[in-house]
């Protein structure tokens, strides 16, 4: 199917450009910038096929930029919220970090184009192989197109809801972050309990310079060991992303 007006596709162009601009994987430096507006073209070609025809003929040059305006801030949102889930793994990988004396040690970060911390960045390319691997960005794409059931184009309203619901999914990042990072923070504790008696039991010994090596090396064998049920609760966020953005196209529908 061919789209049946040209200023509709460059609308939903408009819309799902700005969403791949900040949705992780698409908008990582190592996903050329040729590649992801060629992928955004193509998307916005076979999206607007399947929308029913629209009469912007007589809309005025007004009328377009500022429809063009609420379609990339409608896409911007959209990826905002799919990429709630790796700024999770990314307090996730600092609080790891923390616990493992770790903090010192970074490397580059694919998504962010900046230093993170190593556990931070092993999640990252975790969750972005899971992204991959489970076929969920069929599924988040798939998404996109539904979301102009909900909400067509110009039919974008703010709403308190939609502001109560983005507040909450932020919330959550902390509780997701630490769920993640529960198994290390238990080891952390118990660590730190056992040397505090030792400390009271020896008093010459010197505690704090010996924790280190304790928490690095008890902190890597739990890491490793936990890595496949971190991987389980990065799925199941994963899985939730479709649902995410259908949610907030309903919110914005709804005015």
């Amino acid at each position: 199917m061919i789209p049946s007006d040209p200023v509709v596709w460059m609308l939903v162009f408009g819309r799902v450009s700005a969403m791949m601009a900040v949705f992780p994987v698409f908008s990582s430096s190592y996903f050329p910038v040729q590649l992801r507006i060629a992928l955004s073209a193509l998307l916005a070609f076979f999206t607007a096929a399947t929308l029913p025809s629209i009469s912007l003929h007589s809309a005025g040059l007004g009328t377009l930029v500022g429809l063009m305006a609420m379609e990339i801030c409608i896409g911007l949102l959209l990826g905002f919220v799919g990429r709630m889930i790796f700024y999770a793994l990314d307090i996730a990988g600092s609080v790891i970090a923390m616990e493992m004396g770790l903090r010192l040690a970074t490397e580059l970060n694919p998504l962010s184009n900046a230093s993170s911390d190593t556990p931070g960045a092993i999640l990252n390319y975790l969750a972005i192989t899971l992204f991959m691997s489970l076929d969920m960005h069929h599924w988040f794409l798939i998404g996109f197109q539904r979301t102009y059931d909900l909400l067509p184009i110009g039919a974008a309203h703010l709403s308190t809801g939609l502001f109560t619901m983005v507040v909450e999914r932020t919330n959550g990042l902390f509780a997701a972050a630490l769920q993640i990072a529960a198994p290390l923070i238990a080891v952390s504790f118990v660590i730190t309990l056992v040397l505090s008696l030792l400390s009271r039991a020896v008093p010459q010994m010197n505690v704090f310079m010996e924790s280190f090596a304790f928490r690095s090396l008890a902190g890597m064998v739990v890491f490793g060991l936990t890595l496949n049920l971190m991987a389980q609760h990065i799925t199941n966020f994963l899985h939730q992303l479709p649902e995410d953005i259908l949610r907030v196209a309903q919110m914005l529908g709804k005015g």
